[in-house]
């Protein structure tokens, strides 16, 4: 069964794996039905790195410095799912897991090592500003820090590829935040 994400950002997920809860259940109570959405969506973007990155070290077209960084990457985003999973857990909610959404992307994404950075760059983008809408948009105390620590990993991955890309390793002083309907649309792109 496909996940689908529509444009309030709200997700339709099927089963998880289950993980020991971050949140008490006592506290899941007092989670807004907002903050449970960005956890949703938080979910999407994890789910869509990880397909992504599985199908570019796949490819045969990567160096091997290049797939060194995207192996990394890759296990930071099976880190972040775990974390996000365990807090949706905690919260009584079942995540959505890998083969809930099928994903999709533009013709001759997988073609070269470069079409293959493009893309990983504007995934990445759209992660970091997810995370940093969600830092600025949750209202749960218990969910900014684990958010904000992955979102302070993502920028770590915009930088890794930015050598790839042309762009500047450090970017602005104030990373742009997407909205949850920015990111929700963004994320409908790579659906199948």
């Amino acid at each position: 069964m496909a996940a689908r994400f529509d444009r309030a950002g709200l997700l339709l997920l099927a089963s998880g794996a289950v993980l020991g809860p971050l949140v008490p259940a006592a506290a899941a109570d007092a989670v807004p039905a907002g903050d449970v959405a960005y956890l949703r969506l938080l979910i999407g973007t994890e789910l869509l790195a990880a397909d992504f990155q599985d199908t570019a070290l796949a490819s045969g077209k990567l160096s091997v410095r290049t797939r060194r960084v995207l192996k990394q990457m890759r296990a930071d985003e099976d880190a972040h799912y775990r974390g996000l999973a365990t807090l949706m857990h905690g919260l009584g909610q079942t995540p959505a897991a890998a083969g809930d959404i099928d994903f999709s992307y533009p013709s001759g994404t997988f073609g070269s090592e470069g079409s293959i950075v493009k893309l990983a760059a504007k995934l990445e983008d759209l992660s970091l500003g997810a995370y940093l809408g969600a830092v600025e948009n949750v209202q749960a105390p218990q969910l900014r820090l684990p958010i904000g620590q992955i979102a302070a990993n993502e920028a770590q991955h915009v930088s890794a590829l930015a050598p790839w890309s042309g762009r500047p390793a450090i970017g602005p002083a104030f990373g742009p935040s997407l909205q949850i309907a920015a990111v929700s649309s963004a994320l409908d792109e790579y659906e199948s």
